[in-house]
């Protein structure tokens, strides 16, 4: 039978809003690491994954539910448990041998001990040569070995990577990912499981024995698939490629309002706008109709765009939401209007733009409602990013509200001044 290392069983957080308000970050989440397995966890950014990390890893405690590491409740952070970040969070002042050291030393390990496991783990990661060096005498992905030799230097049975990579050039990440697989295939890690949070699909795939695809406001596991190929992986094979697309399947499915029903969740005025500007909405719609006749899956798009996940599934919701575009299955697929938009000139485009941002942004329409039944036509923007903060963090908010008013600016739904932070209607919609 096999071990189970981390359970989680509904378990809840929650962060409170501006207002003081308790604002739900993960619900009812329900996931084992078991002995001998890689996870991948993929979802929008804001979907709660790295606080999820945060509580396996016992640096933040649950709200809700039962957090347990090998059967027992875990309060705090639990001696085989270690974390790699998405930045390096290297002390620019001490060399490798004492950033890696660091975790033993916290520990109360004795100096002879901390240097013979520290020089250990350094050789294992491939930085052996370099003990003395400092951070700043590295290159990205050496400093990023060196934050992982740090996590392995501790002998964690679970090891946990919060997008350990994507502070990386791709070849770099890559190879770098390809040592790790080839460290857990040999054996010489320490570390039984890994789970893994990435916004690269393809690298999930290649890593991973199951992915979860984590639902957003808030975050839960919404499905699951399992990953049977053996390892190393072809990223060129059909099943690899199969399997990438159904992923990518799951990953744009919209959520349903109730379960079970057909209906497709309805817009609503504090949903997470994706980060997608106007210029790469465009290039990719008439990418989309010149290319692919107007319908492809997001692999081969993502491979003649050259754009990332974390690029691509932004845009493509981008032009789902506003109708021109529709996702299907893994597929983007142009609509009608989509064609007449990619065919118009600027002003249509616009004029267009602005109609489906009325239409489908809830939010967008919300302040310019606002703005029509105030006397002077402009209102200060505190107020809506207060709104927008009942139901997400401050800075969230006004990612948010920054896309809404880009978006908006572009349709001439209303404008902005950067220098008061004013949001007030276009001079010709002015009474």
């Amino acid at each position: 039978m096999t071990t189970a290392l981390v359970e989680l069983k509904n378990v809840a957080k929650s962060f409170k809003a501006s207002d003081g308000t308790p604002r739900s970050v993960l619900e009812q989440v329900d996931f084992t690491l078991k002995e001998g397995e890689i996870v991948a966890l993929l979802g929008q950014s804001g979907s709660g994954k790295s606080t999820l990390l945060r509580i396996m890893a016992g640096l933040i405690p649950a709200d809700g539910g039962d957090v347990r590491y090998r059967g027992q409740p875990l309060f705090g952070p639990a001696a085989g448990i270690a974390m790699v970040f998405q930045s390096f969070a290297l002390f620019p002042w001490l060399t490798v041998q004492k950033n890696v050291e660091l975790g033993l030393e916290a520990r109360g390990v004795d100096s002879a001990e901390r240097e013979r496991r520290a020089e250990a783990a350094i050789e294992m990661i491939g930085l052996a040569g370099f003990e003395g060096a400092l951070p700043r005498e590295l290159s990205g992905g050496m400093r990023q070995r060196v934050g992982l030799a740090r996590a392995l230097v501790t002998e964690p049975a679970v090891l946990l990577m919060d997008e350990a990579f994507s502070a990386l050039d791709v070849l770099t990440g890559e190879r770098l990912r390809n040592e790790i697989l080839e460290l857990w295939g040999s054996g010489e890690m320490p570390t039984k499981a890994m789970l893994v949070v990435s916004h690269n699909i393809e690298e999930a795939v290649m890593m991973a024995d199951r992915v979860l695809i984590f639902s957003s406001n808030p975050g839960r596991v919404r499905s699951e698939l399992a990953i049977n190929l053996p390892r190393p992986r072809d990223p060129d094979s059909l099943e690899v490629r199969a399997l990438i697309d159904e992923v990518y399947s799951l990953m744009t499915a919209k959520p349903h309002a109730v379960a079970g029903s057909a209906e497709p969740a309805r817009p609503h005025l504090s949903d997470r706008l994706p980060e997608a500007d106007v210029n790469s909405m465009e290039s990719l719609l008439e990418l989309l109709l010149s290319d692919f006749e107007g319908h492809a899956d997001l692999p081969k798009i993502a491979d003649e765009s050259e754009l990332t996940d974390e690029e691509l599934l932004p845009l493509s919701d981008a032009l789902h939401r506003l109708g021109l575009a529709k996702l299907e299955h893994g597929d983007l697929v142009i609509t009608g209007l989509g064609q007449r938009y990619v065919e118009g000139e600027h002003e249509f485009r616009r004029q267009i733009f602005g109609q489906q941002l009325l239409s489908h942004v809830p939010l967008i329409a919300y302040v310019r409602h606002s703005l029509e039944q105030e006397g002077s036509g402009q209102l200060k923007e505190e107020p809506f990013l207060r709104l927008l903060s009942e139901s997400m963090d401050g800075q969230e908010a006004e990612r948010v509200l920054k896309v809404a008013i880009e978006w908006a600016r572009y349709g001439e739904v209303f404008e902005y001044d950067f220098n008061t932070g004013m949001i007030h209607l276009p001079e010709e919609d002015v009474a």
